[in-house]
């Protein structure tokens, strides 16, 4: 019997990710729920022709933009807590290089996709290929070398036996909870024609669990003395919380021990809106209440968070002097940041350890009730900027406060880049875990709707509402038409305010003027009369433009009946944000300048500055 089968570099490669499962509640599932694919030159006649035959092991895809179908494999892996995956395929040359912004974007969120651009030949016979890039100094330079710096693992296939140590190398980091993130294989356009003898055990079937390192005894220890210690200890939950399936142990020990939590973008939807500890958004964009407990806070137990900018406030919301973070993270990388003490392990099992050897310490009551008190300050001053209004321009908060009283618990609202992501994570109330799908790591417009499309492939029974403003909808909106092929039912609302509102607003609170942001104050002859809802049509969708607030809750009802993809077209106000919760960031303000209002911002920006911890 044979032990060897020929396969051309591209069937093998398909072959092996078909092979390869995962464990889901108890069930195993293929860990590859598909591979998205724009086929051109450089892909077509080698994994076109392999996923033509493989169709019903590894289904494949067609989207209308790389970028976006990356977007939608991200988001799919996001949404599926890292458990499952998805892989792309493009052509050479601009394909390719239209997934390179997705690749950074998986790359800031720890979140595994693997890519698989066609790249130059090999033998260099008819070299220059058609869209191959020349380098007059480095003939082993192609355009898919833009990948390495936003690729956990990067690999040129220019031989077909190179699959054998290559896919196994990249599959390790995909499934790996400290490695995870994209693997770029770029896959020369002869050799994926180009057959080999593989040996059968390449393509035995392999199961991959999650694994959970524990954290060192020292590290462990450690940790506990601090906590103990602590008089106004404070929770950090970021998207490692949902990653390791920990937001039970999570509320478990919050509750138990009595430690108000923040959440940060990806960790929103950790801990439920109505948990007694919940303190709701940290940072930037964070509630007063959560911010309130951080400039107190003695200790921050950050629980999978890389701790960025907008999380920190640039580094000055624990303005309590003696504060000090644990960084529990399973990435050393993570663990140490702001000086933190590192605590190196899965979330679930060391909360659950930590919380075990805990036993019945409990934060003081004193810093209990200021906690709660603080939430139930919010609460109204929530309320009150959600509330339904008449005004002909309604702001953002508005709109998000008739999407929240027309949804319901199992919704998922999916969101990225502008002013809705800061709006959003301070009003926004997930019913449950997972309905928060918001993409702030990399704050990539164009995110947004086929990031709605991933989230519905991962959770077809939910409800899926992406808010998305008229600035992301015009650089992406092709996967409307996509959703609508694959009969992925989506409901989009789109804020129209005239332009990019919030960069609008970030510019004027620098000191300078509006300009090139808003459409009205950008270079033009005329202002575009755009009919986006007439575009979604066109698109295969379902679309109305709305007059108000009472006609967004109607349309809302209608949607939900519906059943393809629509898209609900709201007018907003571009110079209102929300005025609630929030902190100072970092946004450089021009040291010299003939404008009167901007120094005096700098003056400003240097006050604030002085509050910034750097070590």
């Amino acid at each position: 019997m044979s032990t060897t089968i020929r396969l051309t570099a591209a069937q093998a490669l398909v072959r092996y990710l078909a092979a390869q499962t995962t464990e889901i509640d108890g069930n195993e599932v293929p860990l590859f729920a598909g591979i998205w694919a724009i086929f051109g030159h450089g892909n077509v006649a080698g994994m076109g022709e392999a996923l033509a035959g493989a169709r019903a092991a590894l289904p494949t895809f067609r989207a209308h933009n790389e970028q976006a179908m990356a977007h939608a494999a991200i988001a799919f892996a996001k949404q599926t807590r890292r458990r499952r995956m998805m892989a792309c395929t493009t052509s050479i040359g601009p394909g390719a290089t239209n997934m390179v912004t997705a690749a950074a974007l998986a790359h800031v969120n720890r979140l595994p996709v693997l890519l698989i651009p066609g790249d130059v030949y090999a033998s260099r016979r008819p070299d220059p290929v058609l869209q191959q890039i020349e380098d007059f100094t480095d003939a082993t330079v192609s355009a898919n070398d833009c990948f390495r710096p936003v690729s956990r693992f990067f690999d040129r296939i220019t031989r077909p036996e190179q699959l054998l140590a290559s896919l196994p190398r990249a599959l390790d980091v995909l499934t790996d909870p400290a490695e995870c993130g994209p693997v770029t294989l770029a896959f020369c356009q002869d050799v994926q024609a180009e057959s080999y003898d593989y040996p059968l055990a390449f393509f035995s079937p392999r199961l991959r669990k999650p694994r959970r390192p524990r954290a060192d005894a020292g590290e462990i220890e450690a940790a506990l003395k601090t906590l103990r210690a602590a008089r106004k200890p404070m929770i950090v939950a970021g998207g490692g919380v949902l990653y390791s399936e920990a937001e039970g142990a999570l509320a478990r020990f919050a509750l138990h021990h009595a430690i108000p939590v923040g959440e940060t973008q990806a960790g929103k939807s950790a801990l439920a809106s109505d948990h007694p500890m919940a303190m709701g958004a940290i940072g930037v964009t964070g509630t007063s209440a959560a911010n309130a407990v951080a400039r107190e806070a003695d200790l921050v137990l950050a629980v999978g968070t890389r701790l960025q900018d907008f999380t920190t406030g640039s580094r000055t919301i624990f303005e309590n002097p003696s504060c000090r973070i644990i960084g529990l993270n399973i990435q050393p990388f993570d663990a140490g940041k702001h000086g933190a003490m590192p605590l190196v392990g899965d979330a679930l099992a060391t909360l659950e350890e930590l919380g075990a050897a805990l036993d019945d310490w409990r934060a003081p009551e004193g810093w209990r009730e200021k906690a709660r008190a603080k939430r139930e300050a919010w609460d109204a001053e929530a309320a009150a900027v959600l509330a339904s209004t008449n005004a002909a321009l309604p702001s953002d908060a508005a709109v998000i406060g008739a999407v929240r009283r027309q949804g319901h618990a199992g919704d998922i609202v999916v969101c990225a880049a502008g002013g809705l992501p800061g709006e959003l994570h301070k009003l926004w109330e997930a019913g449950a875990p997972g309905g928060y799908h918001v993409e702030y790591g990399f704050s990539c417009m164009g995110y947004e709707i086929a990031g709605g499309l991933g989230v519905k492939m991962a959770e077809p029974d939910r409800e899926v509402i992406v808010m998305v403003g008229d600035g992301s909808y015009l650089m992406m909106n092709s996967e409307i038409a996509t959703s609508v092929m694959l009969g992925l039912k989506l409901t989009i609302v789109l804020l129209d305010n005239g332009g990019y509102g919030c960069i609008d607003r970030l510019q004027r609170s620098t000191g300078s003027p509006s300009f090139n942001n808003l459409l009205a104050t950008a270079q033009h002859q005329a202002l575009p009369p755009i009919d986006f809802a007439a575009h979604a049509r066109s698109l295969g969708a379902e679309a109305v433009k709305l007059a108000g607030i009472g006609d967004l809750e109607t349309a809302l009802q209608a949607a939900r009946q519906h059943a393809k993809t629509s898209v609900i077209v709201i007018d907003t106000d571009p110079a209102e944000g929300s005025g609630v919760g929030g902190h100072w960031w970092d946004v450089a303000v021009a040291e010299t300048s003939e404008n009167k209002d901007v120094t005096a911002k700098r003056r400003a920006y240097d006050d604030a500055r002085k509050a910034q911890k750097l070590v």
